[in-house]
């Protein structure tokens, strides 16, 4: 608290601690700023999309990257997580951990949560707590960040997370935005000074000068410099003692961007002595700049890293023959290193500003007093920002795997890489293919260069291929954690495509088996309906979504192998091609030839004609029953078309339009085909039991009649292998993905290991306690089955 004629002496001491000690987080109604503790009133504050520390757009430069934290500097073991607290901003009903009293507040900063785990309490009563984070309900889920790490210096959060970036402009980009003569508030607009003032605009560095960021102050006329110097100092939050700083005027050249001027003026401006009056009264400039009087040593702190020791920090002075060799000499013994040698550690500067943390090692033989100096020469905010750390020399081969896709399907390794060379002239010796899925028309390049890897990354997404525009995703592969689950967001389709890199890959990866739970979002969502996931998602919020992860029973399913060998038989009537290559395609739901398959090869054109319109499941489905109507008198005897084998016997078909293989007991958006009559010349289906069953469908009004729950299909048979011979080109569909295949031979078998699903419990989802150790229905769980 202040008088307010003392209030220009105040210099806001909250803002130079908020960096490291202040934190809020989000939450509905009120807010309060971290950087400076004063309520929001901006109408689009500074909020970043990851941890919520909320600020003024007026404080996002002094404000630095606080996303959640897994360690904190100083001893650490890897396996040990502490809190990571946020203070205020509470909701109103928050209620403290320890004394279950109210610790919420709409006015001031009060109480704390921690952003792990969600624990609230108030800032007395936290000292209670145990210093170690569980990660709260989901912490069987959590992955903490210092799991993944990409050692790319040039890929933004955009690149890496899909984290959109905000395009607002710092404030005071080019405009006066802040009156320092009294504390800054947000929305504060410029007010025109008196006769008797001045407003002049104050940078804070070489940096701020070539970007035009600067703020304004209004002081008297009459003021003396050490006045005008405190005011500027309070504008950008600067508590040290004044007497280590000093205003230059900033030539009017060096306002309009002349660099030759501006580096005139930097290497020999004007210093104002002490006793004489402010700049404006002195030559009239409206701008001017605050520079560090040069120091001939002073006290620095030193952190140590991920190296386990027993302090925080070492604080060590410096003098100007002191380098980043001398002062790692003499940082390590003060660490209890003194057994290591200097040449297996470097200097790390880091500068953790508000929109991201840059890295930068510094050369061995580099003054460090110069190094301070040249820090404050570009920002004096930058150097509060600032930290040096002391960390292990390890040589790092730069890596990065980059995910491309919209190619053509079906092609070899050779034949995509001839091709993205052709496109996008990757450089010989730095980019690999390292793996191929050729069905869904996508590979992942190993880069080996920053520079190249961007370079791609920014080329391929404005390249198209065969008239098709290429993707690309900065490729984080999950391969060395040793259990993990997988939640898809999508459909069948979705599902398959997922089940199948898993597939591939599995050989890479320490948890060969991972669970797949779904989120239904396609339009008939079969398998998400028999695993109990729902008929769509209908809004429930993630953290329901993920406690129903974690609480998921390990099951077991079929998947299947298709192979697919056409014959040369001339061209079809169809206009199929005279031949096609032996292709393969996974099926995990149902197979369809006929009837079936043509409905979604209708479908799947009219979405294609116009994928905008296909947004909702009401319409998809109401698009199915037009194409079904249309079909509703069509014939095409296929019993005459097929000839089907089942275990190398064959099978006489009834007439029919339509066969079916299903693996799931749900079909066509969750009707039974198979029907739940008991026969004794069939086993009880299961999806687990390496086994499919065949059934027929006599048309649309059958399919109509099924769907409605009247009537089953026509059970034919139940089998492990199963060989189908194509007399014509006919209409085939695999887990809602149609074409027209060409006559020939369709071999459908097992596909080696069964995979790992999770079915969804039963009973509602649990508030605490331990995750589930044992899992229902008879199946056990993979070895390591954590997420």
């Amino acid at each position: 608290m202040s008088h307010e004629k003392c209030l220009k002496h105040v210099r806001t001491p909250c803002a130079s601690v908020a960096p490291s000690l202040v934190h809020v987080r989000i939450e509905r109604g009120r807010l309060i700023c971290g950087v400076r503790v004063g309520r929001r009133e901006a109408p689009n504050p500074a909020r970043p999309p990851v941890c919520e520390l909320h600020v003024h757009l007026d404080c996002v430069p002094f404000a630095c990257s606080d996303c959640r934290q897994c360690h904190r500097d100083g001893y650490r073991d890897h396996d040990l997580h502490l809190h990571h607290w946020r203070e205020g901003n509470l909701p109103s009903g928050a209620r403290c951990e320890v004394c279950r009293k109210t610790c919420g507040s709409s006015d001031v900063l009060a109480g704390l949560r921690c952003e792990w785990c969600g624990v609230q309490a108030h800032s007395v009563c936290s000292t209670a707590l145990a210093p170690e984070c569980t990660f709260g309900r989901l912490r069987t889920m959590v992955l903490p960040p210092a799991c993944v790490r990409l050692l790319s210096r040039n890929f933004s959060k955009m690149h890496c997370f899909r984290i959109s970036e905000s395009t607002t402009p710092e404030p005071g980009e080019g405009e006066d935005s802040v009156d320092a003569s009294a504390p800054a508030g947000p929305g504060r607009e410029l007010v025109v000074p008196e006769s008797s003032k001045q407003t002049l605009k104050i940078f804070d560095g070489n940096d701020s000068v070539l970007r035009n960021h600067s703020r304004a102050i209004t002081v008297p006329r009459q003021a003396r410099n050490q006045e005008v110097l405190e005011a500027a100092l309070r504008a950008y939050y600067i508590t040290e003692d004044p007497q280590h700083f000093q205003l230059q005027a900033l030539p009017q050249p060096a306002q309009a961007g002349d660099l030759g001027a501006l580096g005139r003026f930097w290497s020999g401006g004007t210093v104002e002595e002490e006793g004489s009056r402010g700049p404006g009264a002195r030559d009239g400039a409206e701008a001017w700049i605050i520079r560090a009087r040069p120091r001939t040593q002073e006290v620095l702190k030193i952190y140590p890293a991920w190296l386990k020791v027993g302090v925080a920090y070492v604080s060590i002075r410096v003098t100007p023959q002191s380098t980043a060799r001398t002062v790692v000499q003499e940082v390590l013994p003060l660490l209890g290193c003194q057994d290591e040698g200097p040449e297996s550690f470097q200097l790390v500067e880091a500068l953790m500003g508000s929109r991201q943390v840059q890295r930068t090692v510094l050369a061995a033989e580099e003054p460090l007093l110069d190094r301070l100096h040249d820090i404050r020469q570009t920002s004096l905010r930058q150097m509060g920002q600032t930290r040096f750390y002391v960390a292990e020399n390890r040589a790092v081969a730069p890596r990065v795997s980059l995910f491309v896709g919209g190619l053509p399907p079906g092609l070899s390794l050779q034949e995509y890489s001839s091709l993205l060379d052709e496109a996008v002239a990757s450089k010989a010796g730095l980019v690999s293919v390292s793996h191929v899925y050729s069905t869904q028309g996508a590979v992942v390049l190993d880069v080996a260069c920053f520079a190249e890897a961007e370079r791609l990354y920014m080329l391929v997404r404005d390249t198209s291929v065969h008239g098709r525009l290429l993707t690309a995703l900065v490729f984080h592969v999950f391969s060395q954690v040793p259990c993990f689950r997988v939640l898809v967001c999508g459909g069948d389709g979705t599902v398959g495509w997922v089940l199948a890199a898993l597939e591939e890959m599995r050989h890479r990866l320490a948890c060969p088996e991972p669970a797949v739970a779904i989120l239904p979002l396609g339009t008939g969502n079969d398998l998400g309906r028999v695993l109990r996931w729902g008929a769509g998602y209908s809004g429930e919020d993630p953290f329901s979504v993920l406690v129903s992860v974690d609480e998921a029973d390990a099951v077991l399913m079929d998947r299947w192998t298709i192979l697919l060998d056409a014959h040369e038989t001339g061209s079809g009537e169809d206009g199929v091609a005279d031949a096609e290559p032996p292709k393969v395609v996974q099926m995990s739901n149902y197979c369809g030839i006929g009837i079936d398959a043509e409905l979604s090869l209708d479908f799947h054109q009219a979405r294609e004609e116009e994928p905008g319109k296909f947004t909702s499941r009401f319409h998809n489905k109401g698009v199915y029953v037009r194409v079904g109507l249309q079909k509703i008198s069509h014939s095409r005897s296929l019993h005459r078309e097929i000839r089907l084998q089942v275990e190398r016997r064959e099978v006489e078909l009834p007439s029919i339009e339509g066969l079916i293989f299903i693996n799931i007991p749900s079909w066509g958006s969750g009707a039974d085909l198979w029907g739940s009559d008991s026969d004794s010349r069939f086993e009880k289906p299961r999806m687990d039991d390496g086994l499919l069953e065949v059934v027929g469908v006599t048309g649309v009004m059958h399919m109509g009649q099924v769907q409605g729950g009247l009537r089953s299909g026509i059970r034919i048979a139940q089998g492990a292998y199963f060989r189908v011979t194509l007399l014509k080109a006919t209409p085939v569909q695999v887990d809602g993905e149609p074409w027209v295949q060409a006559p020939g031979h369709m071999i459908i078998s097992a596909a080696g290991p069964k995979v790992h699903m999770l079915r969804k419990a039963k009973q509602k989802p649990k508030k605490s306690g331990t995750p589930k150790d044992v899992r229902a229905e008879g199946t056990p769980a993979p070895e390591g089955d954590s997420k």
